[in-house]
């Protein structure tokens, strides 16, 4: 049998040397971004999501093994286990595996068959179940087993009840179960249907006549069908043609040739499959295609996710924030480039004529005293309105001002804003202000303000609601952690939450941050972060990399380069002629060169590391307290707006995706509704997915294939092909 770290390297086509690093790292404690970025010589470069499925699965292993261990033990308890027994739950792969072998020794409740045997009936089940050729005739062998003291009147009785410690038998057979669970995953329906004569036009109308093979099904139309069921407008089933499954059973328990027991346990065959194994398996099979579509819907908002927490901030420009309403009106803050409140206001553009030049009046005002660059607008309830009137804003200021606007996803702002952690932040703002900072903040460093929210309040997943909820936290929490430590945080701007995502701190110790800051000033060097309460040195190695200390002497301490590695970077500069002045002064063009000329791996042995390290440690020489996110394309913003009654068919459009799913992308047009380009209009070529091509945040060129202004639905194409023949 392969032990785990044999299985893992199988499963990602790792070397074993790289992951028993890995394991043993993960068990020492150390974080997945730390082990991604500064031990890439121990695991052969693998990236943080690489990382975080080894560790999902070594956990999977472990709780296999453990079980595996229970099972043999409990059955050993029993006087009942045996080599052949013990090897086959050994050689288990899946829980569900051994849960079958484990299956006819778990203490059961009270069934059937448990009274047969209460009234002596066992003898009998094995006597026909054996189906010797010297069988006795089953009616003829009951009536030896007759015994009204038992409560067993009649032969037919004992017959009877021998039939169902016999199906339970069948039922427990591992072999049997596994055969028909694969047979229906191939071969089965998921059979969906309304669950009333007349449901009505709902959101589930595409499922009132459903039929899809089982291996074919999509996982959003299984999440669909799941909540269909759970409202009731929906019933679901398992479909398959019940004679060719039994006989995958009968074949299984039936000996050849025929004896005298042969119908009766053919008999209890077909009564295990109707009452006991066919119902379980369904259920079953339903629960793993739950789990599949569940696991394919996390991995995808998880997808989603990253590009949103990564967008471009829009940085060092005074932003204002408008969230949009009807009848509390507009919420608007106005921020500087550090994201600091310098003004509040209350404006009613929706009200009337009247009421929207006001406002217009005294948004001009704020705009010229605080010289706004930028309005974020939040996308929720009125946000066309307040669009448009922005539009007349802009335009009544003149191009001169040099103001534009976007399109802010709101999602989990208004969550955000009526939490302890806005009160704390903004104690002197009522809830609704604060939605309009966090609103203008997103526009400035989307990252920065997206960590103070619950990842599944974002917005980027479908059926979001219906996930397991300690799954789907693990991984966007996961994706979370990625982002902030991708990017890196400057440790004496960042908020506690912003704090809390970096590897190695938790909440409390990044409150001790932020508490020894206001008490103490500024930090002024990466060791200094030593002093904070309760930051040992573990936690120190792992989070120093990623926190930035701009003001510190020591230039490294601005870069992602570990303290550690300060000692390599110092020796690089010095193999290749330059000093840390260098460095700070942005003069390290030709470094690359010189690393080449004196040889990668030459100068990567001298300055005492691997030479992905030196790679990395050359890349931060050279930019600094670089930002990745600013390579990406920056954010479309605007000036002018487009009304869905605007939009023709083959009209070209830039668009902003706001979301992927699994049937196609939503994309924001600059029209108050996005736009929906089918999975079959994303690509010229076969893809299974929409994500192989898009991601949140892509800026891409979209043609109007065709508008529903009475359903609000505007369908998009990204291949101008298929425009042939629209007008």
């Amino acid at each position: 049998m392969d032990t785990i770290v044999q299985i893992l390297a199988k499963e990602l086509d790792q070397t074993e040397a790289h992951v028993q690093n890995v394991v043993t790292l993960l068990d020492e404690g150390n974080t997945v971004p730390f082990i991604a970025r500064y031990r890439k010589e121990m695991h052969g470069a693998m990236d943080d999501q690489t990382i975080r499925t080894l560790a999902d699965r070594l956990q999977y292993l472990r709780n296999l093994a453990a079980r595996r261990t229970e099972v043999k033990n409990s059955i050993e308890s029993q006087g009942k286990l045996t080599p052949g027994l013990a090897e086959a739950i050994d050689n288990a792969a899946t829980l569900a595996e051994v849960e079958d072998l484990y299956r006819p020794y778990k203490q059961k409740r009270r069934t059937r068959a448990t009274a047969a045997r209460e009234k002596g009936l066992e003898p009998l089940a094995e006597i026909l179940f054996a189906q010797e050729a010297d069988c006795p005739v089953p009616e003829e062998a009951a009536k030896n087993y007759v015994d009204p003291e038992k409560q067993v009147n009649t032969a037919e009785e004992a017959l009877q009840g021998a039939c169902d410690i016999v199906a339970e038998w069948i039922s427990d057979n591992a072999e049997v179960r596994k055969a028909l669970r694969g047979f229906l995953i191939k071969y089965a329906d998921l059979v969906v249907c309304a669950a009333k004569k007349d449901p009505g036009d709902t959101v589930y109308r595409n499922y009132y006549n459903f039929v899809s093979p089982v291996c074919k099904v999509q996982g959003h139309q299984i999440l669909a069908v799941n909540r269909g069921e759970r409202e009731g407008t929906l019933k679901v089933s398992v479909g398959i043609n019940r004679e060719v499954a039994l006989g995958l059973v009968t074949r299984r328990v039936v000996k050849k040739p025929a004896c005298n027991s042969s119908a009766f346990v053919e008999a209890a065959a077909a009564d295990a499959y109707d009452r006991l194994i066919f119902p379980s398996v369904e259920r079953e099979i339903r629960s793993m295609l739950t789990d599949a579509a569940s696991e394919g819907a996390i991995g995808q908002f998880a997808l989603n996710l990253k590009p949103l927490l990564m967008q471009p901030p829009v940085k060092g420009f005074v932003t204002m924030g408008l969230d949009p309403g009807y009848r509390m009106g507009c919420k608007v803050a106005v921020i500087d480039g550090t994201g600091k409140v310098l003004d509040t206001a209350v404006v009613y553009p929706t009200y009337g004529e009247r009421q929207k030049q006001e406002c217009i009046a005294k948004l001009s005002a704020l705009i010229r005293k605080y010289q706004v660059r930028h309005i974020a607008i939040g996308n929720g309830t009125a946000s066309r309105e307040t669009e448009q009137m922005t539009v007349e804003l802009i335009a009544s200021l003149g191009h001169g001002a040099g103001v534009s606007y976007m399109i802010v996803n709101e999602a989990g702002a208004s969550v955000y804003s009526a939490s302890p952690l806005a009160a704390k932040e903004f104690p002197e703002y009522d809830v609704n202000l604060r939605s309009a900072v966090s609103i203008a903040r997103r526009l400035q460093d989307p990252l920065a303000e997206l960590v103070k929210i619950d990842p599944k309040s974002i917005g980027v997943g479908q059926y979001q609601h219906d996930m397991p909820e300690k799954r789907l936290s693990a991984a966007l929490d996961g994706v979370v952690e990625d982002c902030v430590n991708a990017v890196g945080v400057d440790v004496n701007t960042a908020s506690a939450p912003l704090l809390a995502r970096v590897a190695g701190l938790n909440a409390g110790v990044a409150e001790n941050i932020v508490r020894y800051r206001e008490e103490n000033g500024s930090f002024t060097s990466r060791r200094q972060i030593l002093k904070v309460p309760k930051l040992g040195e573990k936690a120190f190695e792992q989070c120093a990399g990623f926190l930035r200390v701009p003001e510190s002497k020591q230039v490294l301490d601005n870069t992602a380069v570990h303290p550690e590695s300060y000692a390599a970077a110092e020796k690089l500069l010095s193999l290749c002629g330059f000093t840390a002045e260098d460095v700070r002064a942005g003069r390290l063009s030709g470094l690359r060169e010189r690393i080449k000329e004196y040889r990668v791996e030459r100068a990567a042995e001298e300055c005492g590391v691997g030479v992905p390290t030196l790679n990395d440690i050359a890349a931060e020489l050279m930019k600094p307290g670089r930002d990745p996110r600013d390579e990406l394309p920056a954010p479309v913003l605007r000036t002018d707006v487009l009304e869905i009654k605007d939009l023709k068919p083959g009209m070209e459009l830039k668009g902003t995706v706001r979301n992927v799913i699994d049937f196609g992308a939503f994309v924001d047009i600059g029209v108050h509704q996005d736009g929906l380009v089918h999975i079959s209009q994303i690509s010229d070529r076969f893809i299974r997915h929409p994500s192989e091509v898009l991601s949140v945040g892509d800026v891409v060129t979209v043609w109007v294939l065709e508008v529903d202004e009475k359903k609000n639905r505007i369908s998009l194409t990204m291949r101008k092909e298929k425009l042939n023949g629209i007008a």
